[in-house]
Protein backbone atom coordinates (compact mmCIF):
# COMPACT_ATOMS: atom_id res chain seq x y z
CA UNK A 1 0.00 0.00 0.00
CA UNK A 2 1.40 3.71 -0.95
CA UNK A 3 1.99 5.83 1.41
CA UNK A 4 0.49 9.04 1.99
CA UNK A 5 3.38 11.48 2.59
CA UNK A 6 0.97 14.62 1.92
CA UNK A 7 -1.15 15.68 4.81
CA UNK A 8 -4.38 14.47 4.60
CA UNK A 9 -6.29 17.93 4.89
CA UNK A 10 -4.58 18.95 1.40
CA UNK A 11 -4.56 15.81 0.27
CA UNK A 12 -8.28 15.07 0.66
CA UNK A 13 -9.50 17.86 -1.37
CA UNK A 14 -7.37 17.04 -4.09
CA UNK A 15 -8.49 13.81 -4.27
CA UNK A 16 -12.13 14.41 -4.44
CA UNK A 17 -10.98 17.14 -7.15
CA UNK A 18 -8.66 14.62 -9.76
CA UNK A 19 -9.34 11.43 -8.33
CA UNK A 20 -8.23 9.10 -5.99
CA UNK A 21 -6.15 6.63 -8.58
CA UNK A 22 -4.70 9.96 -9.97
CA UNK A 23 -3.60 11.07 -6.63
CA UNK A 24 -1.92 8.27 -5.51
CA UNK A 25 0.09 8.67 -9.08
CA UNK A 26 0.63 12.14 -9.56
CA UNK A 27 1.30 12.80 -5.83
CA UNK A 28 1.84 9.74 -3.54
CA UNK A 29 4.27 7.99 -5.89
CA UNK A 30 5.13 11.52 -7.82
CA UNK A 31 4.78 9.83 -11.31
CA UNK A 32 3.96 13.32 -11.92
CA UNK A 33 4.77 12.17 -15.91
CA UNK A 34 2.23 9.54 -16.54
CA UNK A 35 0.13 10.44 -19.46
CA UNK A 36 -3.43 9.87 -18.73
CA UNK A 37 -2.93 11.44 -15.01
CA UNK A 38 -1.15 14.26 -15.77
CA UNK A 39 -3.60 15.32 -18.69
CA UNK A 40 -6.56 14.37 -16.80
CA UNK A 41 -5.18 16.79 -13.73
CA UNK A 42 -4.40 19.43 -16.43
CA UNK A 43 -7.86 19.67 -17.79
CA UNK A 44 -9.38 19.62 -14.44
CA UNK A 45 -7.26 22.84 -13.10
CA UNK A 46 -7.91 24.55 -16.85
CA UNK A 47 -11.48 23.91 -16.28
CA UNK A 48 -11.55 25.16 -12.47
CA UNK A 49 -9.70 28.45 -13.85
CA UNK A 50 -11.74 28.88 -16.56
CA UNK A 51 -14.61 28.62 -14.54
CA UNK A 52 -13.04 31.18 -12.02
CA UNK A 53 -12.49 33.82 -14.68
CA UNK A 54 -15.71 33.60 -15.70
CA UNK A 55 -16.82 35.03 -13.10
CA UNK A 56 -15.01 38.26 -13.73
CA UNK A 57 -14.84 37.97 -17.27
CA UNK A 58 -17.09 40.58 -18.40
CA UNK A 59 -17.40 43.12 -15.26
CA UNK A 60 -14.43 45.41 -17.06
CA UNK A 61 -17.24 45.11 -19.98
CA UNK A 62 -19.95 46.51 -17.74
CA UNK A 63 -17.10 48.99 -15.64
CA UNK A 64 -16.69 50.17 -19.08
CA UNK A 65 -20.05 50.77 -19.95
CA UNK A 66 -20.77 52.59 -16.55
CA UNK A 67 -18.08 54.86 -16.60
CA UNK A 68 -18.87 56.20 -20.09
CA UNK A 69 -22.48 56.02 -19.79
CA UNK A 70 -21.97 54.64 -23.69
CA UNK A 71 -22.67 51.43 -24.82
CA UNK A 72 -21.57 52.25 -28.57
CA UNK A 73 -20.44 49.38 -30.66
CA UNK A 74 -21.76 46.80 -28.54
CA UNK A 75 -24.74 44.80 -29.90
CA UNK A 76 -28.04 43.97 -28.29
CA UNK A 77 -28.44 41.05 -30.47
CA UNK A 78 -25.05 39.18 -29.85
CA UNK A 79 -25.89 39.62 -26.32
CA UNK A 80 -29.36 38.46 -26.61
CA UNK A 81 -28.42 35.72 -27.87
CA UNK A 82 -25.45 34.53 -25.91
CA UNK A 83 -27.64 34.66 -23.15
CA UNK A 84 -29.86 32.08 -24.35
CA UNK A 85 -27.41 30.02 -25.49
CA UNK A 86 -25.47 30.11 -21.90
CA UNK A 87 -29.56 29.08 -20.21
CA UNK A 88 -29.15 25.97 -22.51
CA UNK A 89 -25.56 25.05 -22.09
CA UNK A 90 -26.09 24.98 -18.02
CA UNK A 91 -29.35 23.00 -18.62
CA UNK A 92 -27.74 20.44 -21.29
CA UNK A 93 -24.54 19.63 -18.88
CA UNK A 94 -25.95 19.52 -15.73
CA UNK A 95 -28.80 17.22 -16.86
CA UNK A 96 -26.17 15.39 -18.68
CA UNK A 97 -24.50 15.18 -15.02
CA UNK A 98 -20.73 16.65 -17.15
CA UNK A 99 -18.61 18.00 -14.15
CA UNK A 100 -19.27 21.44 -13.44
CA UNK A 101 -15.60 22.48 -13.94
CA UNK A 102 -16.36 21.80 -17.87
CA UNK A 103 -19.37 24.12 -17.77
CA UNK A 104 -19.44 26.59 -15.03
CA UNK A 105 -18.15 29.81 -17.14
CA UNK A 106 -21.57 29.57 -18.51
CA UNK A 107 -23.23 30.37 -15.23
CA UNK A 108 -21.29 33.54 -14.25
CA UNK A 109 -21.09 34.83 -17.91
CA UNK A 110 -24.30 34.27 -18.56
CA UNK A 111 -25.69 36.23 -15.10
CA UNK A 112 -23.13 39.26 -16.48
CA UNK A 113 -24.32 39.13 -19.92
CA UNK A 114 -27.83 39.75 -18.64
CA UNK A 115 -26.88 42.61 -16.80
CA UNK A 116 -25.10 44.22 -20.00
CA UNK A 117 -28.22 43.08 -21.43
CA UNK A 118 -30.28 45.12 -19.62
CA UNK A 119 -27.69 47.99 -19.67
CA UNK A 120 -28.07 48.28 -23.69
CA UNK A 121 -31.72 48.37 -23.16
CA UNK A 122 -31.48 51.01 -20.39
CA UNK A 123 -29.58 53.32 -22.10
CA UNK A 124 -31.56 52.58 -25.64
CA UNK A 125 -34.68 53.88 -24.10
CA UNK A 126 -35.67 50.26 -24.12
CA UNK A 127 -36.07 49.25 -20.48
CA UNK A 128 -39.46 48.01 -20.11
CA UNK A 129 -38.13 45.16 -21.91
CA UNK A 130 -35.65 43.96 -19.84
CA UNK A 131 -38.50 43.09 -17.64
CA UNK A 132 -40.46 41.12 -20.60
CA UNK A 133 -37.05 39.84 -21.13
CA UNK A 134 -36.33 39.06 -17.55
CA UNK A 135 -39.83 37.05 -16.81
CA UNK A 136 -39.57 34.86 -20.47
CA UNK A 137 -35.88 33.90 -19.39
CA UNK A 138 -37.08 32.63 -16.05
CA UNK A 139 -39.97 30.64 -17.53
CA UNK A 140 -37.15 29.55 -20.25
CA UNK A 141 -34.92 28.31 -17.56
CA UNK A 142 -37.07 26.49 -15.71
CA UNK A 143 -38.62 24.32 -18.65
CA UNK A 144 -34.88 23.52 -19.60
CA UNK A 145 -34.36 22.29 -16.31
CA UNK A 146 -37.39 20.25 -16.15
CA UNK A 147 -37.43 16.89 -17.37
CA UNK A 148 -41.33 16.96 -17.40
CA UNK A 149 -41.27 19.71 -19.61
CA UNK A 150 -38.29 18.91 -21.58
CA UNK A 151 -37.27 15.82 -22.25
CA UNK A 152 -33.62 14.70 -22.90
CA UNK A 153 -34.46 14.63 -26.71
CA UNK A 154 -35.63 18.01 -27.07
CA UNK A 155 -32.95 19.27 -24.39
CA UNK A 156 -30.19 17.59 -27.06
CA UNK A 157 -31.43 19.21 -30.28
CA UNK A 158 -31.76 22.96 -28.53
CA UNK A 159 -28.54 22.33 -27.34
CA UNK A 160 -27.65 21.40 -31.05
CA UNK A 161 -29.11 24.92 -31.87
CA UNK A 162 -26.75 26.78 -29.68
CA UNK A 163 -23.59 25.48 -32.11
CA UNK A 164 -25.03 27.95 -35.29
CA UNK A 165 -26.44 30.41 -31.65
CA UNK A 166 -23.34 31.05 -30.22
CA UNK A 167 -21.29 31.59 -33.73
CA UNK A 168 -24.04 34.04 -34.46
CA UNK A 169 -24.14 35.73 -31.27
CA UNK A 170 -20.98 37.07 -32.52
CA UNK A 171 -21.80 37.72 -36.53
CA UNK A 172 -23.54 40.79 -35.29
CA UNK A 173 -20.72 42.27 -33.04
CA UNK A 174 -18.36 41.10 -35.83
CA UNK A 175 -20.60 42.99 -38.28
CA UNK A 176 -20.67 46.00 -36.23
CA UNK A 177 -16.96 46.23 -35.60
CA UNK A 178 -16.18 45.86 -39.17
CA UNK A 179 -19.42 48.41 -40.27
CA UNK A 180 -17.48 51.12 -37.89
CA UNK A 181 -14.40 50.56 -38.37
CA UNK A 182 -14.16 51.24 -34.44
CA UNK A 183 -14.48 48.65 -31.25
CA UNK A 184 -16.00 51.54 -29.12
CA UNK A 185 -16.81 50.11 -25.67
CA UNK A 186 -15.97 46.45 -25.86
CA UNK A 187 -13.57 45.82 -23.34
CA UNK A 188 -10.50 44.18 -24.92
CA UNK A 189 -10.35 42.49 -21.45
CA UNK A 190 -13.34 40.52 -21.99
CA UNK A 191 -12.46 39.58 -25.30
CA UNK A 192 -8.88 38.23 -24.80
CA UNK A 193 -10.39 36.35 -21.87
CA UNK A 194 -13.17 34.71 -23.79
CA UNK A 195 -10.67 33.39 -26.58
CA UNK A 196 -8.09 32.42 -24.49
CA UNK A 197 -11.34 31.00 -22.25
CA UNK A 198 -12.73 28.92 -25.39
CA UNK A 199 -9.18 27.72 -26.37
CA UNK A 200 -8.78 25.99 -22.98
CA UNK A 201 -12.20 25.05 -22.88
CA UNK A 202 -11.09 22.96 -25.86
CA UNK A 203 -8.47 20.88 -24.35
CA UNK A 204 -10.55 20.13 -21.46
CA UNK A 205 -13.57 18.98 -23.91
CA UNK A 206 -11.40 16.66 -25.21
CA UNK A 207 -9.56 15.26 -21.83
CA UNK A 208 -12.98 15.00 -19.97
CA UNK A 209 -16.19 15.17 -21.90
CA UNK A 210 -16.79 12.67 -25.01
CA UNK A 211 -19.55 14.65 -26.93
CA UNK A 212 -19.40 15.61 -30.02
CA UNK A 213 -22.02 18.42 -29.67
CA UNK A 214 -20.33 19.99 -26.91
CA UNK A 215 -17.19 19.53 -28.79
CA UNK A 216 -17.95 21.09 -32.36
CA UNK A 217 -20.13 24.10 -29.99
CA UNK A 218 -16.27 24.66 -28.46
CA UNK A 219 -14.73 24.24 -32.03
CA UNK A 220 -16.75 26.90 -33.45
CA UNK A 221 -16.94 29.05 -30.47
CA UNK A 222 -13.00 29.67 -30.28
CA UNK A 223 -12.97 30.31 -34.21
CA UNK A 224 -15.71 33.38 -33.74
CA UNK A 225 -13.67 34.56 -30.52
CA UNK A 226 -10.90 34.43 -32.65
CA UNK A 227 -12.42 36.41 -34.96
CA UNK A 228 -13.25 39.20 -32.70
CA UNK A 229 -10.18 39.06 -30.99
CA UNK A 230 -8.15 39.91 -34.34
CA UNK A 231 -10.70 42.78 -35.10
CA UNK A 232 -9.99 43.90 -31.72
CA UNK A 233 -6.06 44.28 -32.52
CA UNK A 234 -6.49 45.38 -35.81
CA UNK A 235 -8.33 48.49 -34.48
CA UNK A 236 -6.83 49.04 -31.46
CA UNK A 237 -6.16 52.26 -32.38
CA UNK A 238 -9.27 53.21 -34.70
CA UNK A 239 -10.29 57.17 -33.94
CA UNK A 240 -13.94 56.86 -32.48
CA UNK A 241 -16.91 58.03 -34.66
CA UNK A 242 -19.67 60.19 -33.42
CA UNK A 243 -20.86 58.16 -30.07
CA UNK A 244 -25.07 58.17 -30.89
CA UNK A 245 -25.28 56.07 -27.83
CA UNK A 246 -24.45 58.61 -24.96
CA UNK A 247 -26.66 59.42 -22.18
CA UNK A 248 -26.40 63.00 -22.50
CA UNK A 249 -26.44 63.19 -26.30
CA UNK A 250 -29.21 65.12 -28.10
CA UNK A 251 -31.30 63.50 -30.17
CA UNK A 252 -30.66 64.46 -33.70
CA UNK A 253 -32.98 66.60 -35.34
Amino acid sequence: MTEHWLPEILRSPLAAFIGEECTVTLVDQLNIFEPACLRYALSKGLGLGIVLGGCVVKLPQLFKILKSKSVAGISLSSYVLEVIANIITIAYNFRKGYDFTTYGEALFIGAQNYIITLLILLMTGRASLGLLAGAFLAVFTHALFSSALVNSALLSTLYGLTIPLVVSSRIPQIYTIHKNKYTGQLSAFAVFNYFFGTAARLFTTLVQVDDPLVLIGVVLATVANGVLAAQMLYYWNAPAPKDKYRLDSKKDE
